[in-house]
């Protein structure tokens, strides 16, 4: 169910890394073209609650879900709406995901809605931003709506998102890897490809870990407008 590891779309290029914890996952990434031609591309990455079986078999319903309604084209946040609704009516009460969910479109133009997600990093020339979440988890209430924010990146910027199996890792003293520690690494990094950006990341993690395990699932996305 995992789209291709590296995908060009139009002038977009997108990477990724995708590190269960145990055998099976319930981070969930998706990369999906638009069927207008003109180059669109719509990505998905999100985190559902629980661990095992469990938490996968709820990623797989994500998955089919955003993929039957990606294609009716609907707006954004009327996609998220929707999609929250679904999740609610046909999953327990107590279950949730995270998710942020956007639209890379020609012209470097980009829509991002997050339902209680991490902050997205916005890897531009000129620094690092981020993007914090414009609504609650989907699963919480059925009448949740989202905010879209609308930006765009200049050619070589990215989009870095990612999992709190990356976020949360912790060193043999205890300390996480953080948050902000994810918008301090790619700094200096604007030159970089996808490719080798999550390559990076990978080998700084592992070095922060000092060789530890992985104690929860790890999925890390990158989507960069070609230069």
């Amino acid at each position: 169910m995992l789209p291709p590891r590296h995908l060009d779309a139009g002038e977009w290029q997108a990477h990724y890394l995708y590190e269960p914890a145990g055998a099976v996952s319930g981070d969930y990434c998706d990369l999906i073209r638009g069927e207008n031609g003109r180059g669109d591309l719509l990505f998905l990455l999100g985190d559902v609650s629980g661990k095992g079986v469990a938490a996968s078999m709820l990623m797989t319903h994500l998955h089919a879900m955003f993929r039957s309604l990606a294609t009716v084209g609907m707006p954004l946040g009327r996609l998220l709406e929707l999609a929250n609704r679904v999740f609610c009516e046909s999953t327990m009460a107590a279950l949730y995901a995270t998710l942020v969910c956007g639209r890379a479109s020609r012209g470097g133009e980009l829509e991002i809605g997050s339902a209680g997600h991490l902050p997205a990093v916005l890897l531009r020339k000129s620094g690092v931003e981020t993007i914090p979440a414009t609504g609650v988890p989907l699963g919480m209430f059925s009448d949740g709506q989202y905010e879209i924010r609308k930006t765009s990146l200049e050619p070589g910027d990215s989009l870095i998102l990612y999992t709190d199996g990356l976020s949360e890792t912790r060193n043999p003293g205890g300390t996480e890897y953080g948050n902000e520690r994810v918008s301090r690494f790619c700094a200096g990094r604007h030159s970089a490809s996808p490719e080798d950006l999550v390559s990076a990341y990978r080998n700084d993690v592992s070095s922060f870990a000092a060789g530890g395990p992985l104690t929860d699932d790890l999925t890390l996305l990158v989507i960069r407008r070609s230069a």
